[in-house]
C-alpha cells in the first residue's frame, strides 16, 4: 500500500471526525466559550465531524497516490483554516496557545506525513 503515512494520519483524523459527531460540545468546551457561542460552536464541531470524516476516508480508502495526496492537502489546508479561525474565538492567551498548538500541530504532523510518503514513492 503506498503512502502509509499519510493514510495513518488520515486514520487518527478520522477517529477526531467520529469522535467531533459524538461529542460536539468538545469544542465549546475546549474553547471555555460563553454560552452564548455554545450552539454555534457545537454546529461547528459537528461540521468539522463531517468534514473529517469525509476526507479522511478518501485519504484511507484512495486507490490512486492522487487522490490520498488531494486528501492530506485538504486536511492541511483545513488545519490552518482551524487555527486562523479557532484561534481568534478566544481572548485568553494559555486556550488560544493550546489551539494553535492542537492545529498547527497536527498541520505540522500532516505535512511531514506527506513529504515523506512523496519522498517514498518517487
Amino acid at each position: 500500500m503506498t503512502y502509509p503515512l499519510s493514510r495513518l494520519m488520515s486514520t487518527a483524523s478520522a477517529a477526531y471526525g467520529v469522535y467531533a459527531l459524538a461529542q460536539p460540545s468538545h469544542l465549546w468546551q475546549a474553547l471555555h466559550s460563553d454560552e452564548k457561542d455554545q450552539a454555534g460552536l457545537e454546529l461547528l464541531g459537528r461540521t468539522y465531524g463531517v468534514r473529517d470524516t469525509a476526507i479522511s476516508a478518501l485519504g484511507i480508502l484512495g486507490r490512486s497516490d492522487r487522490t490520498v495526496r488531494a486528501s492530506m492537502l485538504l486536511r492541511i489546508a483545513n488545519d490552518l483554516g482551524d487555527a486562523a479561525i479557532l484561534g481568534t474565538r478566544t481572548q485568553d492567551p494559555d486556550i488560544r496557545r493550546k489551539v494553535l498548538a492542537v492545529t498547527l500541530g497536527w498541520a505540522a504532523l500532516n505535512t511531514v506525513a506527506l513529504a515523506i510518503d512523496t519522498r517514498r514513492a518517487r
